[in-house]
């Protein structure tokens, strides 16, 4: 079992953290900044693209974020022709969300790069590592403030 009363402990695993966020991050922060867009912006895409026709509402509670902090790159994303909103076929009130076909390339591109970096590492690691790795991000989720 790891320790994190040690203050050592605490100091290695918060460094790992930090700087494996940072290597994960660094080749989509620099795309999405040649677009003029952050990560706040990867993240929308990244859910719209993997649950389509995404209520706002849904979208919301998936980030953990108010329809304040929404709304303005939500909507840059729209002008910019990435994300389409529509209207329900049931509910005419409800908008859905979906990826234009350049949302979908500018989506896929970012995964894509990430995805490389973390067949890496996985495949250094091995599967006992990737399986603990998995349990421990599940379990930092299901812990994130609401």
């Amino acid at each position: 079992m790891f320790d994190l009363k040690n203050s050592n402990a605490q100091q290695d695993a918060m460094q790992a953290f930090f700087f494996g966020y940072q290597a994960f991050t660094a080749k989509a922060d620099e795309m999405l900044e040649r677009r003029g867009l952050s990560r706040v912006h990867q993240r929308i895409v990244f859910f719209i693209a993997r649950y389509p026709q995404v209520s706002v509402k849904e979208l919301l509670a998936l980030l953990g974020v108010s329809k304040q902090a929404l709304n303005m790159p939500l909507r840059q994303l729209s002008e910019m022709d990435l994300v389409r909103s529509v209207a329900s076929a049931t509910d005419k009130r409800k908008r859905l969300l979906c990826l234009t076909e350049d949302g979908e390339h500018l989506e896929a591109s970012l995964r894509r790069e990430q995805v490389k970096l973390l067949q890496r590492a996985f495949d250094q690691a091995g599967e006992a590592a990737v399986d603990g790795w998995l349990a421990v991000n599940r379990a930092l989720g299901e812990n994130r403030p609401a």
